[in-house]
């Protein structure tokens, strides 16, 4: 993809910007049912063409070797991406991007994490932090100055939520301040796990303005603060997956950020955030659903070729029992996928839908690959193998974006169930 050239032109096979004009969608009901979920042709195309594109620039070999390199971010991974125009998927073609919905993104994201695992987020955090929360509550200004940018690839996004002290407890655990000033606000605080912070030229940062709303809670506001406004110190965050993509605390002394950089209106920030949580939860399941496949590729062809007892382990009953699980893990955590994102496509509601496939896929995908390593015996823990790797990376979505626990308990709430906590 050295030429530069988007690779989905209106002669390839999935152009992104014809949308399903003719053909009903995939996951619409045709007549009086609804129809089983299935990837319409185009969509097939872009999946088959996504697979190719990821084995012949990013083999699970190279993968191992990028993600070893400790707090060096992939930067040959996000300049390849911008050349085969993956950053403008989910992106309006008003607004310089290659259109597609949720859909095409889970698919983007599948077959990325299919090999890069964790690496995934390269592409996924400027999608959601910085693409999904501008679509959504940007204005027209922010909207054409920032999104054209984040399709070429030419700015990246880091999100800074989470604090110290509160990690599920977002809102109640808060500290940072916004005050406003002159022309703007002064931010001060500290964030936690701000992945990809220190390479990115933008932070969604969420403060506490000093007000409160009409039922007595916190008000939050959004903002879009630039990372080299000064008074921004940043620290790397030591970690067991994700090694090449740094996670970063944030310290903010008194950092200033202009008015014209708030996202969506003063004090409604975290509803703005909303919309960029859910859509980073069905993405994680997406990435999540991935990583299951590339475990499967791993030990489906260690079973064929190694041998004991004078034949392949594939032979042997208790090898093909723990792989039909995982086959049956992946098919369940597939589906769950395609509908929160066809629900999220739709317009139609999908917080419960969002929770429920994060959760799924998270632990299917542990468990997928811990059962991996098992498979592949002593080798399984050797650093050239994958499953270890996917395991490191697959193992924080059962804590974020949000713990499976605290999923579980708004799954409860959403069918009458009294708050738990």
């Amino acid at each position: 993809m050295s030429s530069g050239r988007r690779p989905w032109s209106a002669r390839s096979a999935y152009d992104l910007k014809r949308r399903h004009t003719a053909a009903p969608h995939p996951c619409r009901p045709r007549g009086k049912a609804l129809t089983v979920f299935q990837l319409d042709k185009s969509q097939q195309d872009f999946q088959e063409a996504t697979r190719s594109w990821v084995e012949k620039h990013f083999p699970k070999s190279l993968a191992n070797e990028l993600e070893r390199r400790e707090h060096e971010y992939p930067f040959q991974l996000w300049d390849a991406l911008a050349d085969a125009g993956f950053h403008g998927v989910g992106i309006a073609e008003e607004h310089g991007g290659q259109g597609g919905d949720t859909i095409d993104a889970c698919i983007l994201a599948r077959e990325l994490a299919r090999n890069l695992g964790g690496l995934t987020w390269t592409w996924a955090i400027s999608s959601f932090a910085g693409a999904r929360a501008i679509a959504h509550g940007g204005t027209e200004d922010q909207k054409q100055q920032y999104l054209p940018q984040l399709a070429k690839g030419k700015c990246r996004f880091s999100i800074a939520v989470t604090e110290p002290g509160g990690g599920t407890d977002l809102i109640g655990g808060m500290h940072t301040r916004a005050t406003p000033t002159s022309g703007g606000y002064k931010l001060t605080g500290q964030k936690m796990w701000s992945t990809g912070a220190k390479q990115a030229d933008y932070l969604l940062l969420l403060a506490l303005d000093g007000e409160r709303d009409t039922k007595g809670r916190p008000r939050t506001t959004l903002f879009l603060l630039p990372t080299s406004s000064p008074g921004i110190e940043m620290r790397y965050i030591p970690k067991l997956g994700m090694r090449a993509i740094g996670s970063c605390e944030i310290f903010l002394d008194d950092v200033f950020v202009p008015t014209e950089q708030v996202l969506g209106e003063v004090g409604s920030g975290f509803r703005v955030l909303t919309a960029a949580l859910n859509n980073e939860r069905i993405l994680s399941g997406a990435m999540a659903l991935g990583m299951l496949d590339g475990v499967l590729d791993e030990v489906l062809e260690h079973a064929r070729n190694r041998k004991a007892f004078g034949r392949p382990i594939g032979s042997f009953q208790i090898i093909q029992h723990y792989i039909a699980d995982m086959l049956m893990w992946q098919k369940q955590s597939e589906l769950m996928v395609l509908d929160a994102a066809w629900r999220e496509a739709a317009d139609m509601p999908c917080h419960a839908e969002a929770n429920m496939a994060k959760v799924v896929t998270s632990e299917y995908a542990v468990k997928a690959a811990d059962q991996g390593i098992q498979i592949l015996g002593g080798v399984g823990i050797a650093a050239e193998t994958n499953s270890q790797r996917f395991w490191r990376d697959v193992r924080q979505f059962r804590i974020a974006p949000i713990s499976n626990e605290m999923a579980r308990n708004v799954m409860a709430e959403s069918v009458g169930l009294p708050r738990s906590f």
